[in-house]
């Protein structure tokens, strides 16, 4: 989930705990706590770039560090706030909840999360809402300028973290239930379409969680398409994307490679452009793809340029788009 959703849930979790005049404070631990796992954004600093995409969602989100953090936590706050009478017990139940709904919340998203680092490098990811999706943040965000807003003992406080927390778990409950209608529908056109196939996954697309993006295939190549829950129509359009390993021969010892390979969890394709390779993670989605069924991967790094690869997650997703893509988008939303 984006930084400033979980500022916001963050916050909103420190005034459930505390309100009666001390919920402003904790307002902001809880902000900081939520925000922690995200300290991995500092092995941008020192790491390659391949090498970064596996250290963001890694050991910071792991289990193990919840539990080295979340007592360093609540020793801090304990010692800065005294004299006070919360008891210690509260302030470790307080930022095991703000660490591990971070947590839980993240692997809703199809990044995938390290809960297990380091003794598994395995990525746990459900796919059920997109990263920024305002139908899941506008919520909290409203709350935190509320509690913002009001005085310190303001009875109206309650419902606002209220409004704040169970409004985005309601929705993340209802993009659950489309993630099981999806899944069931794309399973059945497999079947029906007869589309061989050792793996598959379904993500929503951009914004929204309505209109999906599914992807199956093999090591041979992968059959990509879109799904709506609207659709009317119960097969899927798909287009076939060949894996062409044989590219990587030149450099298949390359320690950039094998993190890439590792990281896209063998959903990945491989093209020439021109004089250049380039390496496709299919899980970030395809750009207007719902509009261009032949176009190019969100995620496309450079393999002979590793240095060129900056924001390589999120640097194709809005390319192309204008007023007439926003409405074809729509569109498709509604349905074939």
């Amino acid at each position: 989930m984006d930084s400033l959703t979980h500022i916001a849930l963050g916050a909103c979790v420190g005034e459930a705990f505390f309100e009666r005049g001390f919920g402003k404070k904790a307002m902001i631990w809880g902000a900081l706590a939520q925000s922690i796992p995200d300290i991995d954004f500092v092995a941008g600093l020192w790491t390659s770039p391949a090498g970064d995409l596996l250290a963001h969602r890694g050991f910071t989100h792991s289990i193990l560090f919840a539990l080295l953090i979340i007592p360093a936590f609540a020793l801090t706050a304990d010692k800065i706030h005294r004299p006070h009478n919360i008891a210690f017990r509260t302030w470790i139940l307080f930022f095991a909840a703000e660490v591990f709904m971070h947590l839980f919340i993240d692997a809703f998203n199809n990044y995938g999360i390290g809960w297990f680092e380091p003794f598994s490098h395995a990525r746990y990811s459900f796919n059920t809402i997109y990263v920024a999706d305002p139908f899941f943040s506008l919520w909290p965000g409203i709350a935190l300028l509320m509690l913002i807003l009001l005085k310190r003992y303001s009875p109206k406080r309650r419902f606002w973290w209220r409004f704040g927390l169970i409004l985005p778990f309601t929705y993340l409950g209802y993009c659950t239930v489309n993630k099981l209608t999806i899944d069931r529908d794309v399973r059945q056109a497999f079947a029906r379409q007869q589309i061989n196939h050792e793996r598959y996954f379904t993500t929503p697309a951009p914004l929204q969680n309505w209109l999906w993006y599914v992807v199956a295939g093999n090591d041979s190549g992968y059959h990509v398409g879109f799904r709506s829950l609207f659709d009317s129509r119960k097969d899927i359009q798909f287009t076939y994307f060949p894996r062409n390993d044989s590219l990587l021969k030149p450099i298949a010892q390359d320690e950039e490679l094998h993190k890439l390979i590792r990281f896209s969890e063998q959903f990945y394709t491989v093209e020439k452009w021109n004089d250049t390779l380039v390496f496709n993670d299919l899980r970030f989605g395809q750009i207007i793809g719902w509009e261009k069924p032949k176009e190019r991967f969100v995620f496309h790094f450079f393999l002979q340029y590793p240095d060129g690869n900056k924001m390589v997650v999120q640097r194709g997703r809005f390319t192309g788009w204008n007023r007439q893509v926003a409405k074809n988008f729509l569109r498709r939303i509604r349905g074939n």
